[in-house]
């Protein structure tokens, strides 16, 4: 049993109680603030051509159906059950293909690399939420997703990151409302060294081949209108040469 079934009752109870409404949740971000721009960055690494698409840590799958509107084939996968009922409800027509998968099983990242090949790995703020056992063997099972010709793009929240939120959880008037199931939940953002990122990719074996730095970009909003973003910082990855 891995390390990540501790806090997956966590993930199942804060996509239970989400509403289905799109950019209800705090990082439910539109595609075209968030994988849209993401892309441009990361095509010109993809050299493999029609290599699958994998939505690593998916969630309701908003990300994941614009990448099936540009790639013939799409999986988002996810570790909560619920979240993946989110997804599919929010594709009703059955576009995409949704599967609950525990990347951080050695076992499961494996069986689906056997089924699907290598494959290009898209993954959003998930390895700042993950326990720090479980860090280095959520970026082993990318490792091996990926094979020999995949390429992932990764971005995760910086250290800058951190006081930003304990500020708005701190606030006066409590944390902002689509922030507060979070915490709630027990889920708050962890916090990931900006050097530990690329030491995780490296210890599983890969290259980092581009890297840069981006607001990730909320769904909720300050005081005085402004929407909220955190410093992130993104890496392009695969195997080296």
């Amino acid at each position: 049993m891995s390390v990540t079934s501790r806090y997956r009752e966590a993930w199942e109870g804060f996509w239970r109680d989400a509403p289905d409404e799109a950019g209800a949740v705090f990082w439910d971000a539109e595609p075209a603030l968030t994988v849209g721009i993401h892309l441009a960055l990361f095509e010109p690494h993809m050299t493999a051509a029609g290599l699958p698409f994998v939505d690593l840590g998916c969630g309701n799958g908003t990300q994941t159906r614009f990448l099936a509107d540009r790639y013939p084939r799409v999986l988002g996968v996810d570790l909560s059950a619920s979240a993946l009922r989110h997804a599919r409800n929010a594709d009703p027509a059955g576009q995409v293909e949704f599967r609950q998968v525990d990347a951080a099983e050695k076992a499961e990242a494996e069986q689906l690399h056997a089924e699907m090949g290598d494959v290009n790995v898209y993954m959003r703020g998930v390895l700042h939420q993950c326990d720090p056992d479980d860090r280095q063997p959520l970026a082993d099972g990318i490792a091996a997703l990926l094979g020999e010709r995949g390429r992932a793009f990764v971005v995760e929240l910086a250290e800058a990151a951190g006081p930003i939120l304990r500020g708005l959880a701190r606030s006066p008037e409590g944390p902002p409302p689509k922030l507060a199931p979070v915490f709630a939940h027990g889920i708050a953002p962890g916090e990931v060294a900006d050097a530990a990122v690329p030491e995780h990719v490296t210890a599983a074996g890969l290259t980092v081949l581009a890297k840069g730095e981006l607001p990730l970009m909320t769904t909720d909003y300050n005081p005085d209108g402004t929407r909220i973003e955190l410093p992130s910082k993104w890496l392009v990855v695969g195997r080296p040469g």
